[in-house]
C-alpha cells in the first residue's frame, strides 16, 4: 500500500496544501487544497473518497474533483462519511446552487457522486485494504480514519481535540506504521479553549501520545500557516525530542 500526502496544513499559502492523503491511487482521504495537484488522470482514477468532517479545508476540492472526471469514469465516485456530514454536503455543496447535485445527476438512479454513510469502528473493506472510521472530538461531528494494508497501514487523527476513545481504538491496530496527529493551536492557546474550538495544543498532543501503547511515528499535521515553527518547538520541548511535520509530496509505502 502507498500514501501520497497530498496536503498537510491547516491552511493556505505559497507552497501549502490543506489536507488530503491519497492511498494508492483510488482512495482519497479528505479533500482539501492538496488534490489540485493532482492530475486530470490521477482523479479519474479515484473511485473512493472519506471524510473526516465537513469543514471547508478538508472538502475544498471535492466538488470540482466530482466534475473533473465525469466522463471518465465508469462508477460513481462514492463519498464515505459521517450521516452528519453527508446531510451538509448535500444541503451546502451539492444543492443545484453551489454547485450541481451529482447525487442526482445526470440520473438519480445513475448519479454521478454516491453518498455513504460510515460508522465509527465499522470497516470499510476495499480490494485487499480496511479504511476503519476512528472516534474523534471536534466542534462538527467527525471521525478521524485508519487504513491498513497486508503489511501495514496509519492512523489520521483529523480535526480533534484530546479524544480518549481515539486512542483506545489505535492500541487495537497493530499494523500501524505511522500516525498522523493534528496540532492546530500553540500553548498560548489554554487547553480549555482548544477542546472548545475541537482542536489540539503540545500540551494535548503530549497527553495523548501517553495513551498510546503502539510503536507508529507520529507525524505533525493541520498546523495554522506561518506558525508552523513555533508549534514544532513547543512539540519538541514538550516531548523532548524533535518531531517531524508531514509535508506534501510525501510519499510513504506500508
Amino acid at each position: 500500500m502507498k500514501l501520497t500526502v497530498l496536503g498537510a496544513s491547516g491552511g493556505i499559502g505559497r507552497g501549502l496544501r490543506t489536507i488530503s492523503f491519497l492511498v494508492d491511487d483510488d482512495i482519497l482521504i479528505d479533500a482539501g487544497t492538496g488534490v489540485n495537484d493532482l492530475t486530470l488522470d490521477q482523479m479519474a482514477a479515484i473511485r473512493h473518497v472519506f471524510l473526516t468532517h465537513a469543514h471547508l479545508d478538508h472538502i475544498a476540492c471535492l466538488p470540482m474533483l466530482a466534475d473533473a472526471a465525469l466522463d471518465r469514469r465508469a462508477r460513481p465516485l462514492t463519498i464515505h462519511a459521517l450521516p452528519e456530514t453527508l446531510a451538509t454536503l448535500k444541503d451546502s455543496i451539492f444543492n443545484n446552487r453551489v454547485w450541481p447535485d451529482y447525487t442526482a445527476k445526470p440520473t438519480p438512479e445513475a448519479p454521478w457522486v454516491a453518498l455513504e454513510p460510515v460508522i465509527v469502528g465499522q470497516a470499510v473493506r476495499l480490494h485487499g485494504r480496511t479504511v476503519t472510521p476512528l472516534p474523534a472530538r471536534h466542534s462538527v461531528p467527525a471521525v478521524g480514519y485508519a487504513v491498513e494494508g497486508e503489511t501495514g497501514g496509519f492512523a489520521y487523527s483529523g480535526d480533534t481535540t484530546l479524544c480518549e476513545p481515539f486512542w483506545t481504538a489505535v492500541n487495537r491496530l497493530p499494523k500501524l506504521r505511522y500516525m498522523f496527529l493534528e496540532c492546530t493551536f500553540r500553548d498560548d492557546v489554554s487547553p480549555e479553549q482548544a477542546q472548545e474550538w475541537g482542536h489540539m495544543t503540545p500540551h494535548l498532543w503530549m497527553q495523548a501520545l501517553e495513551l498510546y501503547t503502539g510503536s507508529a511515528e507520529a507525524r505533525v499535521v493541520h498546523m495554522e500557516p506561518g506558525k508552523e515553527d513555533r508549534t514544532l518547538d513547543q512539540l519538541a520541548h514538550a516531548a523532548g525530542i524533535p518531531l517531524m511535520q508531514a509535508e506534501s509530496g510525501g510519499v510513504f509505502n506500508l
